[in-house]
């Protein structure tokens, strides 16, 4: 076994993938500290400065919990009336009949899509959708289906040909994707839902707190919230909290409730955490100012950046600059890391082959002379490298 692991591991060096942890300081301002160097981080996902805002600090100091962690699962001892508080506040938030909390978005996916479908089911999924839900299509047994990246025409292809051959049916799409920052043709993917007889599972962790005029999303900025079936989202970015969720019906919340593995057999969140998910909810309802200065400064860094020839992807706060060459990415975000920006690179198998790129993510706390120099300095380097 031993030589196997030293194999793989040398096989990811000499191929520039070999993957290892920074220890990194996180300051406020969007700014982070790495070996006593402060950088501007552009890698973060909070998006919205949340995670250094004064009420979501004070909700963790000002705690009155008699206790600290839940000490149980959920159907155990671990469920209390403000993890109660945080479901309803959630369902109200995202325009559905309930809500169920997990402890992470990866436990989310991997344990809704796995618990919802099986063998003689059928799943389509978009080619690019997040390692937690193709994990979790795998792991359900289904037959499954990857229709290419927001085509609607492969989609209904693929539903016109499978479906009938199946049990149930389910549709999973990001509705704004983590490494492409596009945001997926909603309303036509509900068609074709209806059309099909299928249920549609939405995940929203990038879109929620940004989209929608309170901030639940793409289903609430489309009027989509009663045609999308499950509606999941994470408190971890935008949100700057931790924890997942998902909105939803009461059947389908109590079917989860009875079969969902990564929900029944985990110990629930820590009742802090609970706290401040719930202080996060109020922020966003509070100050839509936030998720303004947001869409102005993506909007505004996108457009400089296609001012100086640089092509991105997408329409969001996350703006993806392909290279190709894991070479040439490594000396971009060196080089950028010089001029102090923190980009993480992002490689395959994360990405598709010679797709490597800059992810740079937005954030409310980027002012605009900071995006306008970073623009400037970006389209410097990739001129010259």
């Amino acid at each position: 076994m031993e030589n196997k692991l030293k194999k793989f591991l040398l096989e990811r060096e000499s191929n520039m993938l070999f993957r290892e942890l920074t220890t990194i300081s996180s300051l406020k301002q969007g700014k982070i500290l790495v070996n006593d160097n402060e950088f501007i981080n552009f890698s973060s996902n909070d998006y919205l400065g949340l995670t250094s805002h004064s009420e979501i600090l004070n909700s963790l100091k000002s705690s009155d919990l008699s206790i600290y962690s839940s000490a149980s699962s959920r159907l155990m001892t671990g469920s209390s009336p403000i993890h109660e508080q945080l479901e309803k506040m959630t369902a109200r938030f995202k325009g559905k009949e309930e809500s169920l909390v997990f402890t992470s978005g990866y436990q989310a996916n991997v344990g809704i899509i796995s618990a919802l479908c099986g063998k003689d089911d059928v799943i389509f999924l978009d080619k690019l959708s997040h390692a937690s839900i193709v994990d979790g299509v795998i792991l359900s047994g289904a037959k499954y289906f990857r229709f290419r990246h927001n085509d609607m025409d492969h989609l209904e292809e693929l539903l016109s040909k499978e479906r009938p051959k199946h049990g149930a049916s389910l549709i999973v799409t990001e509705t704004v994707f983590s490494m492409d920052g596009d945001i997926a043709p909603l309303k036509q993917i509900t068609v074709l839902k209806n059309k099909y007889d299928s249920m549609l599972m939405v995940d929203e962790a990038h879109a929620t707190g940004i989209f929608g005029k309170n901030g639940a999303g793409i289903t609430e900025e489309l009027g989509l919230e009663k045609s999308c079936d499950i509606i999941m989202g994470t408190f971890s970015k935008a949100l700057g909290g931790f924890g997942a969720y998902i909105a939803c019906s009461s059947l389908i919340k109590n079917y989860l409730v009875n079969t969902c593995r990564s929900f029944i057999y985990t110990t629930s969140l820590p009742l802090s955490i609970i706290k401040t998910d719930i202080t996060a909810l109020e922020i966003i309802k509070n100050e839509p100012e936030r998720r303004k200065v947001l869409r102005d400064n993506f909007r505004l860094f996108r457009s400089r950046l296609e001012e100086y020839g640089i092509k991105t992807i997408g329409e969001s706060q996350i703006v993806p600059v392909v290279i190709g060459s894991l070479d040439k990415l490594s000396r971009v975000s060196n080089k950028l890391k010089d001029l102090g920006y923190w980009v993480t690179p992002v490689k395959p198998p994360t990405v598709p082959e010679k797709t490597s790129r800059l992810r740079i993510s937005l954030s409310y706390n980027h002012g605009v002379e900071i995006l306008e120099r970073f623009a400037v300095d970006l389209a410097v380097i990739l001129d010259k490298i």
